[in-house]
């Protein structure tokens, strides 16, 4: 039975769905932890989370970072779960071979949907993922996932494939899929044009398509896209209907995106409130 037809019922009206992030903080508030907190918000949902690292970082760059032990990452996540519960969980910054592998573990006995970002660098080019680490995401992170976001960085480092245009998207998507993932959204935003996604589990394909903003502050765009699918699954959503609704809330966020500091600024999380 698949991971999220087994997932925990949905809480009581007045208590609202809950996600789990287990991802990095960002100290300059743009990505990781940070904007996966804000996002959920911004959906409506009861956010948690599970600190696996922290980042020195700002508008220039990642200065430094900090994996956390994997017994505390652990201690994080059962915490959470056995008291609380989740209706979905998404995982972003794994850094190291142990705490991808502890992860997958972990994920494979909660029973709630999972969106696996497999974030390989940051926006900088700052590398977040030891290469050492890629076997246990491919055979491990990937096979507990319900939706797999890479963009396409993320492809190449996984899985060798380089897409130059919108039609290496398919091949992307089947290639992300051989790994185990239920469905694959390959994030095509660093090609020119529109910024178009293809969303597929294999059989089915819905190609999502926005209008490119000329913006350059885009820091945690993927980390924003895989939350806001997180929170619309927690709230019941099917993934095609999560996922569209996270490709309409991200391009908002985008488009708002605002200069902090003296390099690339975030993404506005709160843009529909403002």
């Amino acid at each position: 039975m698949p991971i999220s037809e087994r997932a925990t019922p949905p809480p009581p009206p007045s208590v609202p769905p809950r996600v789990l992030t287990v991802a990095g903080s960002d100290s300059g508030g743009g990505a990781g932890i940070q904007a996966d907190l804000k996002t959920m918000l911004a959906f409506g949902v009861h956010g948690m989370s599970v600190l696996t690292a922290v980042t020195a970082q700002n508008s220039l760059g990642v200065h430094g970072a900090w994996e956390l032990p994997v017994e505390a990452v652990r201690a994080q996540y059962r915490a959470v779960v056995d008291d609380i519960g989740v209706q979905a969980v998404k995982t972003g910054m794994l850094s190291s071979a142990e705490l991808v592998a502890a992860v997958a573990e972990l994920l494979t006995g909660t029973g709630a949907p999972v969106v696996v970002d497999p974030v390989g660098v940051s926006k900088h080019g700052d590398p977040l993922l030891a290469a050492s680490a890629l076997d246990g995401v491919r055979t491990r992170l990937l096979p507990a996932a319900t939706v797999a976001t890479p963009n396409l960085d993320e492809v190449a480092q996984l899985t060798g494939v380089r897409v130059e245009d919108e039609t290496g998207l398919r091949r992307a998507a089947g290639a992300v899929l051989e790994f185990g993932p239920r469905w694959a959204l390959i994030k095509g935003g660093h090609l020119p044009g529109d910024a178009v996604d293809l969303l597929t589990d294999g059989v089915e394909e819905h190609w999502l398509r926005a209008p490119r903003h000329d913006n350059r502050h885009t820091h945690g765009t993927g980390c924003t896209y895989a939350s806001a699918i997180a929170s619309g699954l927690a709230r019941g959503q099917g993934v095609v209907e999560a996922v569209r609704a996270a490709k309409e809330y991200v391009t908002g966020a985008i488009a708002r995106g605002f200069a902090l500091g003296a390099g690339i600024g975030p993404v506005d999380h709160g843009w529909r409130l403002r």
